[in-house]
């Protein structure tokens, strides 16, 4: 018995619910070597910028315990380079892409999306919060619920009706379902989370921070639980609104506890550094454990864990209701 894979994010229909997470996979040809990418749900891009980015000094990435710290800083070729390249590339083999985005003021989001609103093979924006807002002491958008909203508005308002605008939050917030509830009503149409937690690590050899730039983010399975708990919050919370789970996913028994908390499509990101065939592998394991466990969709496993224990799945509800007279 196969299982039916099809998700969606917002109304646009994917495949399958594996992605690549923003910046584990730049813009997709390097993957393209080792399987087709139409295998994938969707590609996520590296987070692209207005100008071309260097990036943070070096060393910018550390192992630790079930991790990974990084400190990269959102290195890329700018918009104008991504728009005559990588983007075209893209679109050229119909691979459905959802393009990450990041500012360090709202006019740079705005100006992102309007330089994105009538590009071909864009199927969703992600807006990166996780970047400092250069006009508010450098503090992070994703930590204030204003701040993020405004940001979401300002792109909602330009991009493309049929696109799809995914706010991605960040797990360091004093309530991530507020954050939520507040990108939601100023407009997006999806939530991913979560974006790499702050950590650090200090060499004891050199007796300096193992990163040039002191702190970074955190990812790999050291994560998960932080991901689930937050997919967990805030479908409770807003239970119609699409989730992209993403945070130390390895397998796919990582990728079901983020479904049954509520995600309804997947990213993978640290685990494609050794694994390039990762998202593929996932998505099997993933498709195994669902058929193992009777379900004929996907659709019918997002946010069960929530559920009454012993009640009947989504699709078998909805029978009954449109049954009683």
């Amino acid at each position: 018995m196969s299982v039916d894979m099809r998700t969606f994010l917002a109304h646009v229909e994917l495949a399958n619910p594996v992605t690549t997470a923003a910046g584990c996979a730049s813009s997709g040809r390097e993957l393209a070597q080792f399987f087709d990418l139409h295998r994938l749900g969707a590609l996520t891009t590296r987070s692209i910028t207005m100008a071309p980015r260097a990036g943070r000094p070096t060393p910018r990435m550390a192992e630790t315990p079930s991790g990974m710290l990084n400190a990269v800083g959102l290195q890329g070729p700018g918009i104008d380079a991504f728009l005559e390249r990588e983007l075209p590339w893209l679109a050229q083999r119909g691979i459905k892409t959802i393009v990450s985005i990041g500012g360090g003021t709202v006019a740079e989001y705005s100006e992102l999306a309007r330089r994105l609103a009538d590009a071909p093979g864009v199927t969703a924006l992600e807006v990166n919060l996780s970047c400092p807002n250069m006009e508010d002491r450098g503090r992070v958008f994703a930590r204030e619920g204003s701040a993020a909203a405004e940001v979401i508005a300002s792109v909602r308002s330009i991009m493309r009706y049929d696109v799809p605008v995914v706010a991605k939050l960040a797990p360091d917030v004093a309530d991530i379902v507020a954050v939520a509830r507040a990108c939601v009503d100023a407009g997006a149409d999806a939530l991913s989370m979560i974006n790499n937690p702050l950590g650090m690590a200090i060499d004891t050899e050199a007796l300096r921070p193992s990163l040039a730039a002191v702190t970074g983010g955190l990812s790999g399975p050291a994560i998960l639980p932080l991901a689930v708990r937050c997919v967990w919050q805030v479908h409770a919370a807003l239970p119609g609104v699409p989730l992209i789970g993403i945070g130390g996913v390895m397998s796919g028994r990582d990728a079901f506890q983020l479904v049954l908390a509520g995600a309804c499509v997947v990213g993978v990101g640290t685990a494609l550094f050794h694994d390039p065939y990762a998202c593929l592998r996932i998505e099997r394991e993933l498709e195994d454990l669902l058929r193992a466990r009777g379900f004929q969709r996907l659709a019918d496993a997002v946010g069960l864990a929530h559920r009454p224990p012993g009640s009947a799945p989504r699709h078998l509800l909805v029978d009954t209701e449109e049954s009683t007279p």
